[in-house]
């Protein structure tokens, strides 16, 4: 087995973490003569309830500030307090007088969800919270609120970087993060496979990832770390906009080296098909467009037979970590190309860039890409595609082509309830829709890392600007082309 632990940090990446887990909810049969393409143990852990009843739960930690959580208990109903709910007095024998905030309200949602009848159509004013379309049991040992900051507080906002940097280590010198939370998850797995983390990356949270991965990278070496680094999308005034790309600057520099896997996400790209209907002031809507994307192109890592993700992300060399996720939204039926003749093409149009938001301009070179389509009507097979794959890899090599690794599955990605409403055009089957996703290293990355350095430098203090420069410059060169495989084929 090889299992995947989540870590889910902040409220943005909590939006997206849960569309997550409810489509991996939804990938459940209960039929015993249906079976499932996903292998539902890479993410989910068995266990036993309050009553003794057995249980699966997402292998999952999630963090929030205070007031983050909604509705949602730490205590659900898989695992109710068995205690007796009236405490003890202890040596207190005086009148005690209990203050308790005001509860809040369950979403009309969640409570059809517990009464089990037909859910009511969600939509941006009803959906408060992350918990409010939630519907998944998590284990208690999964939440984790930290209270010394309150969600959207005004007195004390969580938004430099440095905050959430001194916030871990003020916890982690407390409690050990590892140990308290993420230990008693990697410890149940078989072979722990990876540490998969969904994050913000210009806000605290980046400063908070930033030092966790730190401690998982001591702990965990050679396990492979996969970062979603959520940033934000919409159009900010523009103190606010420079002080978001210092903390990307200050994320891109410490977290990506650290990582298998660093994939920057823009929530929401600006340019969208005409096709797509989004609220782009909804976290609940925006987040929902992302995970169709996220949750696709992960999908082979989850599939039955198992399949190596990590050996598609390495390319040639596994030099390149940092990926752009791009997908397309009921794509047209095509040839793969695939047969002992050709070399199957990296593609380069897509419908919606979460990376670069469908930035025009020179021409680049792809090192490496690994698509995923699923859903249509030809390529019924979770193998990867295009014939011999050892014989196309060397011939990619001695043509200096673009490293391409291509998986098709017939698993539609579902059109949940907890979705919001008409986003995606009507598909032509019920099934749900059919998606093309990509994660693709380039040299646009060496472009974009070039911008964020001129920007973020004129922000910091000289010290802090050589470090940060100097690092940026290391990662800029790993993606200027030639600088992986040792010649530059585009003087060959």
């Amino acid at each position: 087995m090889h299992e995947v632990v989540t870590l889910q940090l902040g409220q943005r990446a909590n939006y997206l973490a849960t569309h997550f887990w409810n489509l991996q909810e939804s990938y459940f049969t209960y039929n015993d003569s249906e079976e499932t393409p996903v292998d539902h143990d890479v993410h989910f852990r068995p266990g036993y309830g309050a009553d003794g009843s057995e249980t699966y739960t997402p292998r999952t930690v999630i963090y929030d500030l205070k007031g983050g959580f909604g509705t949602l208990r730490k205590y659900n109903a898989l695992y109710e307090l068995t205690e007796d709910s009236v405490a003890g007095q202890g040596l207190w024998d005086g009148k005690e007088v209990v203050q308790k905030q005001a509860p809040i309200p369950q979403s009309d949602y969640q409570k059809s969800l517990d009464q089990g009848i037909s859910a009511p159509q969600l939509t941006s004013d009803t959906v408060r919270y992350w918990s409010d379309y939630n519907r998944t049991f998590y284990h208690p040992r999964s939440i984790v609120q930290l209270n010394e900051y309150e969600l959207n507080s005004q007195i004390m906002p969580f938004e430099d970087w440095d905050v959430g940097e001194e916030l871990f280590n003020d916890l982690d010198k407390e409690h050990d993060l590892l140990d308290r939370d993420l230990r008693p998850f990697a410890e149940e797995c078989d072979q722990m496979r990876a540490i998969q983390l969904f994050s913000t990356s210009d806000d605290a949270w980046g400063g908070f990832t930033a030092r966790y991965i730190d401690r998982i990278r001591d702990e965990y070496g050679k396990k492979s770390v996969w970062v979603w680094a959520m940033e934000e999308g919409n159009k900010v005034q523009r103190h606010r906009q420079l002080k978001r790309d210092t903390n990307k600057a200050k994320s891109l520099c410490s977290i990506s080296p650290q990582s298998t896997l660093y994939v920057p996400v823009i929530d929401i790209p600006q340019k969208l098909p005409r096709s797509i209907q989004v609220d782009r002031q909804s976290e609940w809507q925006s987040t929902a467009l992302l995970s169709s994307a996220l949750e696709t192109v992960t999908l082979p890592s989850r599939l039955r037979p198992y399949h190596d993700f990590e050996a598609s992300l390495a390319g040639d060399d596994g030099r390149h970590n940092i990926f752009e996720l791009q997908s397309t939204i009921n794509p047209e039926n095509e040839d793969s190309g695939a047969n002992d003749d050709e070399i199957p093409k990296a593609k380069t149009e897509f419908d919606i860039d979460f990376t670069y938001d469908g930035e025009k301009g020179k021409s680049h070179h792809i090192f490496n890409q690994v698509q995923v389509l699923r859903g249509n009507d030809f390529g019924q097979s979770t193998e990867p595609t295009g014939g011999d794959v050892g014989r196309l890899r060397k011939l990619r090599l001695y043509n200096s082509e673009s490293m391409l690794q291509s998986y098709r599955t017939p698993l539609h990605l579902p059109i949940l309830d907890s979705f919001p409403h008409g986003m995606y055009p009507k598909s032509p089957s019920n099934a749900g829709v059919s998606v093309l996703a990509a994660l693709t290293a380039s040299t646009r990355t060496a472009d974009r890392v070039k911008a964020i350095e001129s920007t973020a430098a004129r922000m910091l203090s000289v010290d802090e600007r050589e470090n940060l420069v100097n690092g940026l410059g290391e990662i800029r060169e790993c993606y200027e082309t030639g600088w992986s495989s040792g010649s530059d084929d585009e003087e060959d």
